[in-house]
């Protein structure tokens, strides 16, 4: 599904007869030079020559020569008055105008698609999200019978894609092992144990979610994406509220180390993970596991799980943001303002803790600890301590404590002290203005 594949050749069809267009001289009149035929040898070379109208073989040669020349004629004459009908003409001008229009038509498609390609470039949400939803939808054909439809929402702010997909209804699982004779000779449904059934719905959940993860991982042959944010909803048909069953939240990196797509050949064993003992064991789990998935422990008990992000919110708050979301935005907005060789140290759901050095005469000089975080809770005094305590342990100069919620007066009293006016601080509000600077983008204010 990539551009290059994308693009449309134009072929000529030759007119329908096979013939080329008539131009001059491309069919000449037939001369009768061509036809006659030579004269008749002289049986004595120093003799006279023979008459020819003695000559029988040379008469027979000659009549014959004529008939052949005036059946040429009447064929180029006859040729030449179809080429010069009104309902030849229309018919090669009609023939032309269709090749001109598949042309133009192959042209412009080629035109639009190169638009498409700079937009995707340039990282624009429209051309992202289509380009998305065709690999996706394409996906999608290989099991026809079974849809689960994604949508696709591009984040520029974090150059994240979070996919929405909709998974088959609970009842595609059989619910019954089969049928028993009772002794009274009644027929009895025999059901399946609850946990192979579920176990059977979460394989089929995790094959749907990597093949959309593979698709939205395949197509991106520019690298716009950073990371990939997905969902996957159970959508009852009574219109009560979906529930999310499985949620992925993988940057480019980890989709990078993860196979997605289960190995062509039957025999090759997966990843050294075993055969497909149970629900545990099961490649397609083992894989979304690898990449940190939060999966529903009983589908049919409605066990939902925490969405990683909503694709709903184009135009993100802190609060709106994965984890991998979130650290890209810390690390981007302080890489941006000089601080480099960046090294997470820890990484959890809300926050991550990292070290980073900047240049002499940048805006972020000497070696610094970055202690990040979101929520709405205040920081208070003990976090800045342990900031400065970490500051101390990583022999660095300076520490920056960034939270998207606020600071207690406590907390600000405290940098302002000797002992800690190496620790700096940055709430919500500077949050959102370094976005606006360094980025060009808006991080909407907190819900």
């Amino acid at each position: 599904m990539d551009f290059e594949s994308q693009l449309r050749r134009y072929e000529p069809r030759p007119y329908p007869d096979g013939a080329p267009p008539t131009t001059a001289g491309a069919d000449p009149e037939p001369r009768w030079e061509d036809y006659a035929p030579a004269e008749p040898a002289a049986a004595d070379p120093d003799g006279p020559p023979v008459p020819r109208l003695l000559d029988s073989d040379y008469q027979r040669g000659l009549a014959k020569a004529r008939l052949t020349h005036q059946r040429a004629l009447r064929e180029w004459r006859t040729r030449q008055a179809e080429a010069g009908s009104p309902a030849a003409d229309e018919s090669r001008r009609a023939h032309d105008e269709a090749e001109q229009a598949r042309a133009r038509a192959v042209r412009e498609y080629n035109d639009s698609l190169e638009e498409c390609r700079r937009a995707y470039r340039q990282a624009e949400p429209a051309a992202v999200e289509s380009l998305l939803e065709r690999a996706l939808a394409a996906a999608e054909t290989n099991t026809r019978d079974l849809p689960a439809p994604c949508r696709a929402v591009y984040r520029p702010l974090t150059r994240t894609a979070v996919l929405d997909l909709d998974l088959p209804p609970l009842d595609v699982v059989p619910s019954l092992t089969g049928y028993r004779l009772a002794p009274d000779g009644e027929v009895l449904p025999v059901p399946r144990p609850p946990a192979d059934r579920a176990s059977d719905y979460l394989r089929l959940v995790a094959r749907l979610a990597l093949r959309a993860l593979q698709a939205a991982d395949a197509v991106d042959t520019d690298e716009i994406l950073a990371g990939v944010v997905l969902n996957g909803w159970l959508r009852e048909p009574d219109g009560a509220r979906p529930l999310c069953l499985v949620s992925v939240d993988a940057d480019r990196d980890a989709l990078a180390r993860t196979r997605l797509l289960p190995p062509t050949d039957p025999d090759e064993e997966p990843d050294g993970e075993g055969v497909y003992a149970d629900a545990e064991q099961d490649e397609a789990l083992v894989r979304l596991r690898q990449l940190d998935a939060a999966v529903s422990p009983d589908p049919y008990g409605r066990a939902g799980v925490e969405p990683a992000a909503q694709a709903a919110v184009t135009v993100p708050a802190a609060p709106d943001l994965s984890a991998n979301e979130f650290a890209q935005l810390v690390r981007e907005l302080l890489t941006r303002g000089g601080l480099g060789q960046w090294s997470v140290r820890l990484r959890g759901p809300v926050g991550l803790v990292a070290t980073g050095e900047g240049p002499v005469g940048s805006a972020l000089p000497g070696r610094w600890v970055v202690w990040a975080s979101r929520g709405e809770g205040p920081v208070g005094e003990e976090e800045i301590r342990t900031l400065a305590e970490a500051v101390r342990e990583e022999s660095a100069e300076r520490g920056l404590r960034l939270t998207t919620g606020r600071f207690t007066d406590g907390a600000l009293d405290l940098t302002g002290e000797d002992g800690h006016r190496h620790i700096h601080l940055v709430d919500g509000d500077g949050v959102r203005e370094l976005t606006h600077t360094h980025l060009g983008l808006s991080l909407a204010a907190g819900h």
